[in-house]
């Protein structure tokens, strides 16, 4: 009598950025089996990855210590059924996963089928699946809608009396409220609160200038729950040049520490500027980018060489809290390797240097997430204040992007 293979997905929900352990029992020694994994996301774009094992003397696989000999991933990857999944072949171009719903899981269906299999997934019967959730809000964590103050934006908060240290969350440059990550931090033990700064109202960019994030960090302050003098900026992208300004520029806005993402220091947002004047000059030196093949644009080109001229930049010796930077030494959207060297070469002659952390990962492009986050290549985006669409590209390596430790 044949045994029926087992598969175990241990814990089968989760966070997101939790590790879990996928296990195939009941196979005949040395059968070659394809693990895959799928998700329809909120756009119903499928998403998929999968790897190719042969197991053991016992017939299991155990994915944390056996290597994948093929597929989306090669190698001992835990979590190669997350980060390397891709849209299925035929879908839209420039797709990019990202969870607008906080409150539902991203539920994950993981298969496996026997033989190596590399497409035609659908047609086939699985020997064995499995269905997983993965989350952003832990459970207790609370969701406030914030519009107080001229601010839009929300307020995670986690279980328990508090005081909890605090982060004033920013994106980049495609706008809009993204929440996912602040869910997440809200979920580890921070009061996190997500902000929107780029409006698809060009006139209300108009208005978003130093009072807005001034007003933002004092409404963090002054929830009952958080500590006041613990509160953190954190930036990606086009939020890097917001965070570095009002640190260094703003009487009122004394945060912490601060963590960049992705981001320069050039772009410097002046105290009585709006975000639609400053963002209006950054697209004006992107229609200078080039192109790449199937017209992607490359960013980073347009912000060299990094201009001495102190108006141009943020003068970071006039930064006086600890600063973290994330670096993907393959960035193509940013050139945030050379702005990092010069933030370090101006605070070193400041005498701060002292403050400045850098991480950089190489072979990561721009957009470093959570970890086991899906890795993109190239992402439609579209401009914040012309509104023009364009092919972006992130990375030239196929590697993941997401900082996994």
């Amino acid at each position: 009598m044949n045994s029926v293979p087992v598969l175990t997905v241990k814990p089968w929900r989760a966070l997101f950025d939790e590790k879990f352990h996928v296990v195939v029992g009941n196979l005949p020694p040395t059968q070659e089996v394809t693990l895959h994994s799928l998700h329809q996301s909120e756009d119903t774009d499928y998403w998929e990855a999968f790897g190719h094992y042969v197991s053991d003397a016992q017939g299991r696989v155990t994915v944390a210590k056996d290597p994948s000999v093929g597929g989306t991933y090669e190698g001992v990857e835990p979590m190669g059924l997350l980060w390397s999944m891709r849209p299925v072949p035929g879908s839209r171009t420039g797709l990019r996963l990202r969870r607008k719903k906080v409150h539902t899981p991203m539920v994950v269906h993981i298969s496996v089928y026997s033989g190596h299999m590399s497409q035609g997934f659908r047609e086939q019967v699985a020997l064995a699946s499995v269905v997983t959730e993965r989350w952003y809000m832990a459970p207790g964590v609370r969701r406030v809608n914030i519009t107080e103050g001229g601010v839009t934006g929300t307020l995670f908060l986690p279980p328990g009396p508090g005081p909890f240290p605090g982060v004033l969350d920013m994106w980049g440059g495609g706008g809009g409220l993204v929440e996912y990550r602040a869910a997440l931090l809200a979920s580890h033990g921070f009061a996190a609160m997500a902000i929107i700064y780029l409006f698809p109202d060009h006139k209300k960019n108009t208005t978003i200038g130093y009072p807005y994030f001034e007003n933002a960090f004092r409404l963090l302050q002054d929830q009952p729950l958080v500590a006041t003098d613990r509160i953190a900026l954190l930036g990606i992208s086009a939020a890097v040049p917001v965070v570095l300004s009002i640190t260094a520029y703003s009487k009122t806005v004394k945060p912490r520490c601060c963590v960049c993402i992705s981001g320069t220091h050039t772009g410097r947002i002046g105290a009585t500027q709006s975000i639609a004047e400053a963002y209006s000059r950054i697209e004006k030196l992107y229609k200078k980018a080039c192109r790449y093949e199937k017209n992607h644009i490359i960013g980073r080109d347009v912000f060299l060489p990094i201009p001495e001229d102190i108006d141009l930049k943020v003068e970071m010796g006039r930064i006086t809290c600890p600063l973290l930077l994330v670096v993907g030494q393959d960035d193509q959207n940013n050139a945030t390797v050379e702005s990092a060297d010069d933030m370090k070469q101006m605070m070193e002659r400041a005498g701060n240097s002292n403050l400045l952390t850098t991480l950089s990962y190489p072979g990561a492009g721009h957009l470093i997430e959570m970890p086991y986050s899906p890795h993109c290549k190239v992402s439609s985006f579209l401009m914040p204040i012309s509104r023009e669409r364009g092919a972006f590209r992130k990375s030239d390596h196929s590697c993941r992007q997401s900082v996994h430790n």
